[in-house]
């Protein structure tokens, strides 16, 4: 069973930082790109950070860049997400995705909390 975890989220004042885990099981995602994705109250699931599986590039969501950095490690078959200078509108639930090879996001984490307070 392919199961994506996410950890490391909480409460944090305006301008300090988390750091986000993704830990997959069930198969490999050498190849595959993860992603993280959030979701604030009321309003639809957006996209913040992704990173390949060959090659590691990065590609970012305009209201994260220079704040966020994605990681991942493919022989622990994790994925982070660094989140510096946090603000009150980065709270959300983040959530975990893995894309399929040449396909959509087809797995899903269950989530984490983050909440910024100001």
């Amino acid at each position: 069973q392919v199961q994506l975890v996410e950890s490391g989220g909480g409460l944090v004042q305006a301008g300090g930082s988390l750091r986000l885990s993704c830990a997959a099981s069930g198969r490999t995602f050498t190849r595959n790109t993860l992603g993280w994705f959030r979701q604030a109250p009321g309003k639809e699931r957006e996209f913040v950070s992704s990173i390949t599986g060959i090659g590691g590039s990065t590609s970012y969501a305009d209201s994260v860049k220079g704040r966020f950095t994605v990681s991942r490690d493919n022989a622990k078959n994790t994925a982070w997400l660094q989140m510096n200078s946090l603000k009150p509108e980065d709270t959300a639930v983040y959530y975990c995705a893995a894309k399929a090879l040449g396909g959509g996001w087809i797995y899903w984490g269950q989530g984490t909390q983050v909440t910024v307070s100001s």
